[in-house]
């Protein structure tokens, strides 16, 4: 008998399983829909519902119509060893090399895929062994799985709770500016003075001084009680 010939896996595929380990984890549920990763992903439905039903061919997500997706044991692994990458890439590009925190999300999307495993791991002895990314996002572990999300976005944080941010969105760079012209950066601390209603703005005091930011932008940030 013949084994299977071992499926090659591509840097599409890699981009599709880390979308749906990404998606998952910002929504604390291990499935993710096909609309939500055809968004992530920029493609269309269609596309999509192709790819989710090549992966199940491949035995790398579970995919029921109308249901979404959810990573088996192996996808799980490659999604994670592609989020280290571009984790530890991203921290080594603003460390090591002096980019600037909106920067380095797409560099490392180009590089994840190339790095071997030999230079991933130079990165992180060089960077010693770091935990988190630079937008405060966990780094996965060589083996293992990093710790579950427990942090909140901002706009769902109740006026006068008193915050520290641990986390920002990282896919848009405008975004990221925004954020570093406030001090919206991992480690700040701050306390919700003021609330405009549901959409409105939101109001909020940081180092004396108060700030108001849409409810788009806060619910980029991700917060944990101080």
């Amino acid at each position: 008998m013949v084994d299977d010939p071992i499926p090659q896996i591509t840097p599409p595929i890699e981009d599709y399983l880390k979308a749906i380990y990404t998606i998952g984890r910002e929504r604390g549920e291990p499935r993710a829909s096909t609309s939500a990763i055809a968004a992530r992903m920029q493609v269309s439905a269609a596309s999509a519902t192709n790819m989710m039903q090549k992966l199940a061919e491949m035995r790398l997500v579970e995919y029921t119509p109308y249901k979404g997706v959810q990573l088996t044991v192996a996808g799980e692994k490659i999604a994670l060893e592609v989020v280290r990458h571009h984790r530890l890439i991203e921290l080594y590009l603003a460390e090591a090399l002096g980019y600037s925190w909106d920067t380095v999300h797409d560099e490392a999307e180009r590089l994840e895929h190339v790095i071997s495993e030999e230079f991933e791991d130079r990165i992180d002895a060089m960077l010693g062994h770091p935990t988190i990314d630079p937008h405060g996002h966990p780094i996965p572990p060589k083996e293992g799985r990093p710790p579950e999300d427990v942090h909140r976005p901002l706009n769902e944080v109740a006026t006068g709770d008193r915050v520290i941010v641990r986390r920002v969105s990282d896919r848009d760079g405008e975004l990221l500016r925004s954020l570093s012209s406030l001090n919206l950066v991992p480690g700040a601390r701050i306390t919700i003075v003021e609330r405009a209603g549901y959409g409105g703005s939101i109001t909020l005091e940081r180092n004396g001084e108060t700030v108001a930011i849409d409810e788009r932008l806060a619910s980029k940030v991700f917060v944990e009680p101080a």
